[in-house]
């Protein structure tokens, strides 16, 4: 079987997709420097460059199960799972781990050992969950998985970005509406330009026509170009694992946000056509965070949020490699800061908002109909995580706290701080946990949705959601909710309501085969 390594397609999804992680390393390198005021020889010589190596790790090792996947279902339409620094542990190594130490001891260098060590945790932690992940998959319901997913998508990934949009709109909207023309529509750009590259020369030319850019900028940012080889950091690695037990409480529950999150993103691949094997996924994440946290990134890369949207861009097996090995070059010559003297950002976030859209809308496509409140049951816990955040850095810029302002004060003005906050820890995991309940409960099969609220009643007991850390007894109050909710679906069980009979259109909606490939679907592959 003939696989290309790459066709036309890759092009659109290397640039879609390649901008997508500019973004985040371009973001990554601003938090070390601008928040916990890292010396930019440390980063642009160190962290970036043990960044790069994880990146190349993984976006090849993706490419590979891709091929593999490919031969195996004699397919030439598999498209390589996405790979990258992941979005939300990015802020959260900032400013949940790093800036407190940084705070305490002004010391950049020990708030960047203890960011390793985390890191190192979370890798540790997903390469556990390599083998109890392909479980929680085979028994949650679709609808519970990417409804959290599409929880994601939606606020930490697509949310911000569309801020920054709306704040310069008349650099992001062209932007993102030639990127809307030619991902989602079979419209094509003469001489067939890839339609990422073309959005993103049409938003820097508007940028700096419009004065949005500063060429001094450019030229301050050049100053740090310079060739960065990795080396080993176990020295600062060790010394931030010799004070972990602080670490702990959030790295264990962000360990299984972790694997949970890659478990909704190969079921969204599959729900896509490419049935990926979880294991050998959550093995690659947590190898990767090991390696980085090892070579001095505090950053753990994971899959990607967006298989579908590459897909759908036309991309295959090439485009995460390249990605990957493009990124770690950039990585190694230094060249992000003068990438983001150069690029506007408006010009570059519209492709996490694409990407918002496209998963958002695959949660309610790829279930059956009757769940789709099940989908928004699993989006919820995401939107307050989300919520309670924007609120916290809001008091935080005006100079308190949620607690120095008190929850009465706060419900005083219809503002449920409290309350978004405790639904919103453990976020992924929680809306698994509740997305599943109510798509068993649609379903009337009360005894999976009992088994669900037993694991909603347990893991809130030991703070994995709804609790401020990992501890015995860490929401008793909520977890005596679940359990209430268990002797309500338990009596229903016992009643032998019949289950709810499945819809014509729901055939094989919960987990469809792959398909292979047509003869002439093979043939007009390399050149689609």
């Amino acid at each position: 079987m003939k696989l290309p390594y790459w066709v036309r397609g890759d092009t659109n999804a290397f640039f879609g997709f390649g901008v997508n992680v500019l973004v985040n390393v371009l973001t990554l390198t601003g938090l070390c420097i601008g928040v916990i005021h890292m010396s930019s020889g440390d980063v642009f010589g160190t962290v970036l460059p043990a960044l790069g190596i994880a990146l190349v790790f993984g976006n090849v090792y993706y490419t590979y199960l891709a091929r593999r996947l490919a031969r195996r279902e004699r397919r030439t339409d598999v498209t390589a799972m996405p790979y990258g620094p992941s979005v939300p542990h990015m802020f959260i190594v900032i400013f949940v781990i790093m800036l407190p130490i940084y705070l305490r001891t002004n010391d950049p260098m020990r708030a960047w050992q203890a960011g390793l060590a985390w890191a190192f945790i979370i890798g540790v932690i997903v390469l556990i969950g390599a083998f109890v992940g392909p479980y929680i998959r085979r028994y949650a319901p679709r609808a519970a998985l990417l409804g959290t997913l599409a929880g994601i998508s939606i606020t930490f990934i697509s949310m911000n970005p569309a801020a920054q949009m709306w704040d310069m709109a008349w650099i992001a909207l062209p932007v993102f509406a030639l990127l809307l023309i030619g991902l989602l529509t079979d419209v094509k750009l003469p001489g067939n330009i890839p339609i990422g590259l073309a959005a993103l020369l049409v938003g820097t030319a508007i940028g700096w026509i419009g004065g949005a850019m500063s060429v001094p900028d450019v030229e301050a940012a050049a100053s740090d170009i310079a060739v960065a080889v990795p080396d080993l950091k176990l020295g600062l690695l060790f010394d931030g694992l010799g004070d972990m037990a602080p670490l702990l409480a959030t790295a264990i529950p962000l360990g299984v946000y972790n694997f949970t999150e890659a478990m909704t993103n190969v079921e969204s691949a599959a729900t896509a056509g490419d049935s990926y094997n979880l294991r050998s996924v959550l093995l690659a994440d947590g190898a990767g965070a090991v390696i980085g946290s090892a070579l001095g990134s505090p950053f753990p890369p994971a899959v990607y949020v967006g298989h579908p949207g590459w897909k759908a861009a036309g991309g295959r097996t090439g485009y995460s490699m390249a990605t990957g090995v493009v990124i770690a070059l950039l990585c190694f010559l230094g060249m992000f800061g003068l990438l983001g003297a150069l690029l506007p950002t408006p010009a570059i976030v519209p492709i996490l908002l694409y990407i918002g859209l496209l998963i958002g809308a695959q949660a309610f496509q790829a279930t059956p109909r009757a769940h789709a409140a099940a989908v928004v049951a699993a989006l919820i816990p995401n939107i307050a995580a989300w919520a309670s955040g924007q609120m916290d850095n809001a008091l935080v810029a005006a100079g308190t706290t949620a607690a120095q302002v008190g929850d009465a004060a706060l419900e005083g003005a219809g503002v449920f701080y409290h309350g978004l906050l405790v639904l919103g820890q453990g976020a992924i995991l929680a809306g698994l946990v509740l997305g599943a309940m109510v798509a068993f409960i649609i379903d009337k099969r009360f005894w999976h949705a009992a088994a669900f609220a037993t694991s909603g009643a347990v893991l809130s007991f030991i703070g994995l959601i709804h609790g401020e850390k990992v501890e015995w007894a860490a929401n008793g109050q909520v977890a005596l909710g679940y359990a209430f909710v268990t002797v309500v679906c338990v009596a229903f069980a016992l009643a032998k309501v019949p289950p709810r009979e499945p819809e014509p259109d729901e055939a094989g909606a919960e987990m469809p085969e792959p398909r292979p490939a047509s003869p002439r679907e093979e043939a007009a592959a390399p050149a689609a």
